[in-house]
């Protein structure tokens, strides 16, 4: 799906973040914009819990930062309420 390369071009890792992931979930209104703050549903940092924060709060970011995305009309239809998930990763691939 194309919203997730928009939301992976704002994504910017921590630096000391090693090999780590998060998967958010979150949802849309036909605008584009956030139905609520994206949710962490997964996570495996690298670190102690300070790490692990920033590190899903830099992911929270990226698709706040990105948001809202353009959809085109037949998209804009079906999205509204869909829940998406997303893996953010580091180091970015």
């Amino acid at each position: 799906m194309m919203s997730g390369d928009a939301i992976q071009a704002c994504w910017t890792p921590p630096a000391d973040a090693g090999n780590s992931t998060v998967t958010l979930s979150f949802s849309f209104k036909r605008d584009g914009s956030l139905i609520g703050p994206p949710r962490p549903t997964a996570a495996k940092v690298t670190g102690d819990d300070k790490a692990r924060k920033a590190f899903i709060d830099a992911a929270i970011a990226a698709v706040k930062n990105c948001t809202p995305l353009s959809f085109s009309p037949a998209l804009a239809q079906g999205i509204g309420g869909n829940v998406f998930t997303l893996q953010l990763v580091s180091p970015k691939k």
